[in-house]
C-alpha cells in the first residue's frame, strides 16, 4: 500500500482576536507533537505575519482559509496567491461548504482558485462535501463526483498529489453530528476512485482528509480507516487540546 504522510489541519474560520490567536499558538508550540503527522494551522489573513513568526521553530505550518485566483488587480478586499506566498502561507483551503453555501462560491471558481494555488506553489485543500437532503435523497456520490471533477478539470498529472481534498458533510461541520466510520470511509474511498478514473496510479498519492465535528475522542478511529489520511478540524482547533488530535497515535 502508498505510504501517505497523515495530516492534521485546523480551520480557524472567523474566531479569535489577536491576542487571542497568539496566545493559542505559544501554547500549542510548546506541546511535544508528533514529528510523523504534517501539522497546518489556517489562519485569518489578518494573524498570518505575527503568527508565522511564533511558528519558524516548529514544524507546524501555516495556511489560510481562501484566495482569489487572479495575481493582481482591481479586486476590492480580495487576497492573492502571490501576495499569501510573500507572507510565507504555503496552504490555501478552498471551496470550503460555507464559501459555497453562503458566498455563493461556483465550481468554476473553484476550479480557477486551485489551478492558480498550484500555479504559485500553494497547496490547495479542495473541499467538498453534500447537504442532509442530498444524502436522505442518495445523491451524495453524484455530488461529490461532481463537485471533484469540475474543481479538478484541467489540473495536471503531474500536479494531482500536491492537492489535498477534504471531505465534509456538510450536516457534520459544527454540529456535533459525525460520519459513522463506515460512511467516512466509504465516502473517501469513493474519491479515491474518482481520481483514479481521472489520474491513474497517481489517486494513491491523493492524501484525502475527513472533517465534520472532529475532536480528540473521534480522531484515531477516524485515522484508522485505509483511505482517510487526516483531518480538517474546525472548533476544536480553538483551544490548546488541538495538539491531542495531532498527537492521536501517542
Amino acid at each position: 500500500m502508498f505510504f501517505r504522510k497523515p495530516i492534521i489541519i485546523g480551520n480557524w474560520k472567523m474566531n479569535k482576536n489577536l491576542d487571542q490567536a497568539l496566545s493559542l499558538v505559544k501554547e500549542i508550540v510548546t506541546k511535544d507533537l508528533d514529528e510523523s503527522v504534517e501539522k497546518v494551522i489556517c489562519v485569518p489573513y489578518l494573524y498570518v505575519n505575527e503568527i508565522r513568526k511564533i511558528l519558524e521553530k516548529s514544524d507546524i505550518e501555516i495556511g489560510v482559509q481562501n484566495m482569489y485566483f487572479e495575481k493582481k488587480g482591481a479586486f476590492t478586499g480580495e487576497i492573492s496567491p502571490t501576495m499569501l506566498k510573500s507572507c510565507g502561507v504555503k496552504y490555501v483551503i478552498l471551496g470550503h461548504s460555507e464559501r459555497r453555501n453562503i458566498f455563493k462560491e461556483t465550481d468554476d471558481l473553484i476550479n480557477k482558485k486551485v489551478i492558480s494555488a498550484l500555479e504559485n506553489d500553494l497547496i490547495p485543500i479542495l473541499c467538498c462535501g453534500e447537504t442532509l437532503n442530498e444524502r436522505k435523497e442518495n445523491k451524495e456520490k453524484e455530488v461529490i463526483e461532481n463537485q471533484i471533477k469540475k474543481a479538478l478539470l484541467e489540473v495536471d498529472r503531474e500536479k494531482i498529489s500536491k492537492i489535498i481534498i477534504a471531505y465534509e458533510p456538510i450536516w457534520a461541520i459544527g454540529t456535533g453530528a459525525v460520519a459513522s466510520l463506515e460512511d467516512a470511509e466509504d465516502m473517501c474511498k469513493y474519491i479515491r476512485s474518482i481520481l483514479f478514473k481521472l489520474y491513474k496510479d497517481q489517486a494513491n498519492k491523493v492524501r484525502i482528509q475527513y472533517g465534520g465535528s472532529v475532536k480528540q475522542e473521534n480522531i484515531k478511529d477516524l485515522m484508522k480507516q485505509e483511505n482517510i489520511d487526516g483531518a480538517l478540524v474546525g472548533g476544536a482547533s480553538l483551544d490548546v487540546s488541538f495538539s491531542k488530535i495531532i498527537n492521536y497515535k501517542l
